[in-house]
């Protein structure tokens, strides 16, 4: 079913790598696009190193890699993406960008593409409202480290038809992850359970109720969390955290959902983990 589909990848940061990455080593024709070359060798660099990972812990054969890389396609042209079964968007978490970019999408590709948003908060409604093919649009949203986490959330519109469902739920169990539905909300159910948590523990300490490492070792030790709530949100990024916190905020309209000000406070003086070397946690690259 899945043996000769091509992938359209919007965005190669973080996430857009790693989800080019996880096609390719399934053998999926992958094009790759951004804004800039520079980039997008930056991001192949990205990949490259972390197949050649892959390959040290004998999880892929050095072949495999070669063939990997072999299958990504890269280009600054959003119409080279016109004949893809599938696209992702992967790009910053900014509801103008992603509807301008779904909004090119509507004009050049074909009938038979699905579109999807690795979107982590933004309504999968709102993004598709002036879709001219919303039973095609969805939410794949996939987590970071997209390679090895397993979880596929697949977020439903009020317009998404079944079958748009059924194909993100069979090619995320192709690339031997696991597909969770859930229906369109402010933060889906992934970050409206997990950004109120960490919104909390950066409460507890900017209170003084502990350190971020006290912090983070009671909820990995007493709640069996692989990664601390703080640690965790120098990973993810301190301005994502809190833009998505602003999402459930206007959504739901309901106080719990107010930012710490010490989150905001980190912002501003550029502490947004570890991408800028220093969060909760000061970072050496």
């Amino acid at each position: 079913m899945f043996k000769d589909i091509k992938v359209g990848v919007i965005g190669s940061g973080t996430m857009g790598n790693g989800i080019a990455h996880l096609f390719s080593i399934f053998g999926h024709k992958v094009i790759l696009l951004d804004l800039t070359k520079e980039i997008l060798m930056n991001a192949l660099s990205t990949i490259s190193k972390n197949m050649q990972r892959q390959v040290k812990k004998n999880i892929i054969s050095h072949d495999k890699m070669q063939d990997a890389l072999s299958q990504i396609e890269m280009t600054t042209r959003i119409k080279d993406l016109s004949d893809c079964d599938l696209v992702i968007e992967a790009v910053k978490e900014d509801l103008n960008i992603k509807s301008e970019i779904f909004k090119k999408l509507d004009e050049i590709c074909s009938a038979k593409t699905i579109f999807a948003s690795n979107t982590s908060s933004i309504s999968i409604n709102t993004l598709s409202e002036n879709f001219k093919k919303p039973e095609k649009f969805i939410g794949m949203h996939f987590m970071n480290p997209v390679p090895v986490m397993k979880l596929v959330e697949v977020i439903n519109g009020e317009k998404t038809d079944k079958r748009t469902t059924d194909f993100i739920i069979e090619i995320s169990k192709s690339l031997k992850k696991i597909p969770v539905e859930c229906n369109d909300a402010p933060g889906f159910v992934s970050n409206r359970i997990l950004m109120p948590m960490i919104n909390e523990a950066a409460f507890c300490y900017m209170d003084g109720v502990a350190t971020p490492e006290a912090i983070d070792s009671i909820m990995q030790l007493g709640m069996g969390h692989p990664m601390g709530p703080l640690k965790l949100a120098d990973l993810i990024g301190i301005d994502v955290c809190v833009y998505i916190m602003d999402v459930l905020y206007s959504g739901f309209q309901d106080k719990k959902y107010k930012v710490c000000p010490l989150l905001k406070d980190m912002i501003k003086k550029n502490k947004l983990g570890k991408k800028t070397k220093e969060g909760f946690y000061k970072y050496e690259f």
